[in-house]
């Protein structure tokens, strides 16, 4: 499929060359036939060009294509054909590079995406049967294994469920939900195998509105109005007059076309493509996918920038934050001795607590006779010694007496650890700033971001905490996919012309995401619908990498505008000379193209870093 979409992308330009050479090859021979293959090659390109000029058009929208049109049409009437041909290559050759650019980051970002769960586990009484996930109804029961995303909402049947939420809500940590409680499509099953009965079917769901929730935001948000296009529309109404005013002045109107053959603006076809679609390689080589050249110039920008806190300025795991030991006990032996247990069970905190236990240097032993009770606690033989991890209920609950209060902030978990019939600590776990968020931050505004914010579902108490440690400027807590949806449409209408671009990675980041000017998911190989909103994917999961996104943005279009400008400069001072009558269109359309060769040259430098 890529082959075939790479095909069609370089058909017309290559085509159009082929025309052009055969016109050539013909001239020698018969200069009729020459002109018959040049005019084909001409109308080749301005049969769709035409179409494409009029839907632009209908919808108010005068791009660069317009004078292009206009000389290839003028160009024909006279009988200028090689002048129109080689007018028509340049076009069809520009457009060509943004499209292949495009198609490029659409294939490479599809290797990365995963879809929503497309089939769930249905208990009958015969047994678990896979069927589409469109074919649960309410009341089916639902099989969902460690570590699956919940296919559809219902409520949890049989013992407690452990429910990751993060990619959902924005909690980093995650929450128990008892028999009978609510659980939601799109969050994950972070513990033992659970059953649920479904509440509603597939496309009702949680995730179901999420996903509709980014279309809709995709088709409010307005289109992006290309730099080329913005010069054109001042551009062309100039050609024109100048046009107009060498053919009235002289009454030949071979001269206005000569005006419109220099005037066809190749440093707008060509050379800010080239610029910015240098802009979109230099990304992907940076661990940054782009889909497309104008996001690369939306990036260019950029002025306020909201970031998601969970997985995006924090890892989005939970990690031992704190231990607080009881009665003498060593901090490290309560870790060690909770470490050892844990490394039997299922739940998500115990990964954790084994990781930190080991990094901190901590000889784990095996345990033995250990049982545990999914979802609230483990209990089990170290070293000789009873030891019982879990919530602090429970620990009581096994003879091991009340956990006494401690310093648990809001926003992070506690895990009480008993050993030999008491209370020997409590540990407490949290989610971790990535290391480069500051970094991030202070880049950010190097690269002159004027607002930076955080967005989050997360507690208000949590969110200041890691605001304040990373110096953003502004925090909005408790935020659901609607409130973050409708945060960047407020701050879009208040930046004017600068770029607003949000930084996310879970499925409640996706509406905003698709509706800002430019969405970035970080993390491309998380099943999430982050990925599908944005309109680019950090890969390698580096939040340093927005920073280069924006700054290669930045480069690309200030090299852009630069060869624009130049080119643009170079070809008025031409229109005047064609005006006056000493250039040619032939001679013309040759000199646009050595005007061509040197924006193109200077707009290459953006591949470099």
């Amino acid at each position: 499929m890529g082959a075939g979409l790479r095909r069609r992308e370089l058909a017309l330009p290559a085509a159009t060359l082929a025309g052009l050479a055969i016109g050539l090859a013909l001239f020698a021979v018969d200069s009729r036939a020459a002109d018959v293959a040049w005019a084909a090659t001409a109308v080749l390109v301005a049969v769709p060009l035409t179409w494409s000029v009029v839907r632009s058009l209908a919808r108010r929208d005068l791009g660069v294509d317009v004078i292009a049109l206009v000389a290839i049409v003028a160009a024909l009437a006279v009988g200028e054909y090689l002048a129109a041909a080689v007018v028509a290559l340049m076009l069809a050759g520009g457009n060509a590079l943004e499209a292949v650019a495009a198609g490029r980051a659409r294939r490479e970002l599809a290797a990365l995406l995963a879809r929503a769960p497309q089939v769930a586990l249905r208990v009958t009484p015969d047994g678990v049967e896979q069927v589409p996930v469109d074919e649960v109804v309410v009341g089916d029961r639902v099989l969902v294994r460690t570590g699956e995303v919940l296919p559809v909402d219902g409520v949890v049947e049989g013992e407690t469920a452990t429910i990751d939420g993060s990619a959902l809500t924005g909690e980093a940590l995650p929450v128990l939900v008892p028999r009978g409680g609510p659980v939601r499509s799109g969050t994950t099953n972070a513990g033992a195998p659970m059953e649920l009965r479904a509440t509603r079917p597939a496309r009702e769901s949680a995730y179901a509105a999420l996903l509709r929730l980014v279309r809709e935001a995709e088709s409010q948000r307005a289109p992006f109005v290309r730099m080329a296009d913005r010069y054109a529309a001042l551009f062309l109404p100039a050609t024109l007059l100048l046009a107009g005013a060498a053919w009235a002045l002289s009454g030949d109107p071979v001269r206005a076309v000569a005006v419109l053959v220099v005037a066809t603006p190749c440093p707008l076809i060509l050379a800010a493509p080239v610029a910015l679609v240098a802009g979109v390689s230099r990304a992907a080589k940076r661990g940054v996918i782009v889909k497309g050249a104008g996001v690369i110039e939306a990036l260019g920008g950029t002025r306020t920038v909201v970031l998601d806190k969970t997985g995006t300025l924090t890892l989005g795991t939970p990690r031992v934050d704190e231990i607080v030991p009881v009665d003498g006990v060593a901090a490290g032996e309560v870790l060690r001795l909770a470490g050892s247990l844990e490394q039997l069970s299922s739940h998500v905190l115990a990964e954790a607590v084994v990781r930190d236990a080991r990094e901190r240097g901590a000889l784990l032993s095996f345990p033995e006779h250990a049982e545990e009770e999914p979802g609230r606690g483990i209990e089990g033989i170290v070293d000789g010694r009873r030891v019982a991890v879990g919530s602090g209920p429970w620990i009581a609950g096994r003879g091991y007496g009340a956990a006494a209060p401690g310093p648990a902030r809001e926003g992070r978990a506690t895990v009480v650890v008993g050993v030999d019939g008491s209370i020997a600590g409590t540990i407490l776990m949290g989610d971790v700033i990535r290391p480069d968020a500051r970094d991030l931050i202070a880049r950010l505004r190097r690269a002159g971001v004027r607002e930076i914010a955080l967005a989050t579902g997360d507690q208000p108490a949590v969110a200041e905490e890691v605001a304040r440690r990373v110096g953003v400027d502004r925090v909005y807590a408790q935020q659901s996919p609607e409130d973050k949806l409708a945060l960047v449409t407020t701050l879009r209408a208040r930046s004017g012309e600068g770029t607003v671009v949000m930084v996310g990675d879970g499925v409640n980041d996706a509406p905003a995401l698709a509706g800002a000017d430019v969405g970035i998911a970080v993390g491309g190989a998380r099943a999430t619908a982050s990925s599908q909103a944005a309109d680019a994917v950090i890969v390698d999961d580096r939040i340093e990498r927005v920073a280069e996104a924006i700054e290669i943005g930045r480069r690309s279009l200030r090299i852009a505008r630069q060869s624009v400008l130049a080119g643009m400069g170079l070809s008025g001072v031409a229109m005047v000379f064609a005006a006056a009558g000493l250039i040619p269109p032939l001679a013309g359309a040759l000199l646009q193209e050595g005007i061509d060769i040197a924006v193109i040259l200077n707009a290459l430098r953006a591949v470099r870093g």
